[in-house]
């Protein structure tokens, strides 16, 4: 059973980032700028945001963090992309969700330029993804693409079962998967609470997408010997044992699960390092889209 390492792997890519951001600087380029818009106090928010401003550093990127309270009205936060939107100096940004429910987040993203859409939310690079053009690819399902490249997890002609039908995880992940490509090529069952037969399904799966939300969902019963695992899943559940109470739970049974597996990710450490590195990414390929632009 190998070990899916995220974090370590997060760290080599913003390393290379980092490096090609210096050269950029050399030949006299401009520093690559990350904004993000942060509404209210959530606290996965504040602690995500807070990473990517961090990661933001040690990529060698310039970092913006507009903030505003939870009350704000939905025009206000419009102006704020459309101002974003036409900041020369700013080459990709986002709008951290959730945002307050008296706002819509489908016109909040698709208000955003999509050579600006660095979380690839925005339908225009969703649908560049889907035919497999150029396009900002969303950060989780980006990382799960670079994790399985870079350990090699065989993808062709691979059954692939993804748990889950998220906008942001699950229908990415899948379309990449299906597509003509190096990781790639793969046949894909996408599975959600309607789905029959389930346990069946997984059993016959190669590649275990788990990306549903649902602590310890997916146990021993359903992997068959041999399956790759990739749990997207982050729930904090209680934990008294912890000085915070909690801890994080993926939607894998990952003491159950792992001896049956050849490749495994943890929860934490595994899928979650990639988004932000995937984000970062995605930034240094907006910046070097506009320069070329320029």
């Amino acid at each position: 059973m190998v070990l899916i390492d995220g974090k370590q792997t997060a760290a080599d890519i913003k390393k290379e980032i980092a490096a090609e951001v210096e050269e950029i600087l050399a030949r006299g380029g401009k520093r690559p700028h990350l904004a993000a818009i942060l509404v209210g106090h959530d606290g996965g928010s504040e602690t995500y945001v807070a990473s990517k401003v961090k990661a933001c550093e040690e990529c060698g990127f310039k970092s913006t963090l507009i903030r505003f309270e939870d009350d704000i009205t939905e025009e206000t936060l419009l102006d704020a992309v459309r101002k974003l939107n036409e900041d020369e100096d700013v080459d990709g940004f986002i709008v951290q969700l959730p945002l307050p429910r008296h706002i819509s987040e489908q016109r909040v993203i698709e208000a955003i330029d999509p050579s600006k859409d660095v979380d690839g939310f925005h339908p225009v690079n969703v649908g560049r993804m889907s035919i497999g053009l150029p396009c900002f690819k969303s950060a989780t399902p980006a990382g799960i693409m670079t994790l399985l490249e870079r350990y090699n997890v065989p993808t062709k002609g691979a059954n692939v079962v993804v748990l889950g039908r998220s906008n942001i995880v699950g229908k990415p992940v899948a379309t990449l998967l299906m597509q003509k490509a190096a990781v790639g090529d793969a046949t894909v069952t996408v599975c959600h609470r309607e789905t029959r037969n389930l346990k069946e399904i997984c059993r016959n799966a190669d590649i275990i997408i788990a990306a549903m939300g649902r602590p310890g969902f997916v146990t021993e019963d359903m992997v068959k010997d041999g399956a790759a695992v990739i749990d997207v899943g982050t729930t904090r559940v209680p934990d008294a044992s912890r000085k915070s109470g909690f801890r994080l739970s993926g939607d894998v049974d990952f003491n159950a699960v792992a001896p049956k597996c050849s490749f495994i990710t943890p929860v934490p450490g595994g899928v979650g390092p990639m988004t932000i590195v995937s984000l970062m990414r995605n930034t240094l390929q907006a910046a070097k889209q506009r320069a070329a632009e320029a």
